[in-house]
């Protein structure tokens, strides 16, 4: 590391460490405030848009209770009518509010639910509307003590595993973003994957080789996420003070953050700006330190693979140095895969998703759309008629689902 950046990391652990107090108060607040909340998701964002809604909790091997809804049509479609099971996996930093936050006619989450499906909506560990752990504390250092490689291997696969024994059915799988890094890394798990019927995937990332945002390369120079595990900061809150205090030190001289969302997504063709405080409402969710460092690894080393622990602890957790790849080819050829991706996403690079392509056994169906940035797959104006239409038509083509 040069002398200029070890002087930044030095000056932000001496800040850090200074936060730390403050932001162990702010988050015991806020985790009173949250436990007070009695409404769910259902509640409060998709039952007032007048459909019927149910909470789930399935609880995961390692002991955290995870929060799923169950949706259903605004036109009172009776159960028995329904279509097959449709699981909603979202993205970093989001939670299962993000397939709701526009207009019925514009969400993902309430377009399936009026085309019969039977939505189920996902929400991993650490996020808002999950219900903590048997037995820790989200003050316990442990508490945060996973990256996505647990949301594959242990949330998604309970995720999925609830809703296929609820239903009956194999079970749809839509993800988005980091929802697809877990999706895809979960598949090659032949347990997992013998209960999904089909998947599609919005932005889908295994490899970040050539991502382009610049405020995640940023990050990733500074060494951020490292430090704030050196300095003991394992919950990341961007709703919190000390996190607020964090951007303003990178933004300044560093990245024009008057256009965050560009800097780290890339430029959006068609994302409705004019609702960014209704989003911010609900976004962003908290996520672990160790989550960040192991998207950061991906980046830092171009590789799909488990978390890095260092040489001698990967021996200890793995039985070998180098952390276990995820194996793209062992996603069996049988399984439906639908991909959207977009020419301005700055994330989900259209370089790196062509070497996934070349590691999967079969062909999946894509959309490329030039214009698109990586919200846009999300909370664009026009995403029902440019990616969700299309979307629907490959899981119509699969010959389990007639249209409503």
């Amino acid at each position: 590391m040069e002398l200029s950046a070890a002087l930044k990391v030095a000056l932000l652990s001496s800040l850090l460490l200074s936060a730390v107090k403050s932001a162990e108060d702010f988050n015991d607040t806020l985790n009173l405030r949250q436990k007070s909340h009695v409404a769910g998701l259902c509640a409060q964002l998709i039952e007032p848009a007048g459909f019927p809604c149910s909470e789930h909790n399935a609880q995961t091997k390692d002991g955290f209770v995870l929060g799923l809804q169950r949706v259903s049509s605004s036109s009172g479609i009776l159960r028995r009518q329904m279509g097959p099971p449709v699981l909603l996996i979202h993205g970093l930093f989001m939670a299962g509010d993000a397939w709701f936050l526009d207009t019925p006619n514009q969400s993902l989450g309430f377009i399936l639910a009026n085309r019969g499906f039977d939505v189920w909506v996902g929400n991993v560990r650490g996020t808002r509307w999950c219900h903590g752990h048997i037995s820790l504390s989200e003050k316990d250092k442990k508490f945060w003590d996973w990256s996505w490689q647990e949301y594959a291997l242990y949330d998604l696969q309970e995720m999925i595993r609830y809703v296929y024994t609820v239903t009956n059915s194999r079970v749809f799988v839509i993800g988005y973003s980091q929802g697809t890094i877990i999706s895809l890394a979960a598949f090659t798990e032949p347990d997992t994957a013998q209960m999904v019927g089909a998947a599609a995937l919005l932005c889908p990332i295994t490899y970040l080789n050539h991502m382009t945002a610049r405020l995640p390369l940023r990050l990733v120079k500074m060494h951020l996420a490292q430090v704030l595990l050196a300095v003991g900061i394992h919950e990341l809150n961007f709703k919190s003070d000390w996190s607020t205090l964090i951007m303003d030190m990178i933004c300044n001289g560093h990245v024009d953050c008057d256009d965050l969302l560009t800097s780290v997504t890339g430029k959006n063709c068609c994302f409705n700006s004019s609702r960014i405080d209704f989003y911010l409402e609900y976004e962003p969710h908290p996520t672990s330190t160790k989550n960040l460092n192991h998207l950061f690894q991906m980046i830092r080393k171009g590789t799909f693979a488990k978390y890095d622990y260092g040489f001698w602890k990967n021996l200890k957790h793995y039985g070998q140095l180098k952390p276990p790849k995820f194996d793209l080819s062992r996603i069996p050829s049988s399984l439906p895969l639908w991909m959207g991706y977009g020419g301005n996403d700055a994330l989900a690079d259209v370089t790196d998703l062509q070497h996934t392509l070349k590691e999967l056994q079969s062909k999946p169906d894509l959309l490329y759309l030039e214009n698109y940035g990586h919200l846009d797959f999300l909370l664009s104006t026009r995403a029902k008629e440019d990616v969700y239409d299309k979307m629907l038509a490959f899981f119509d083509s699969l010959g389990t689902h007639s249209s409503y």
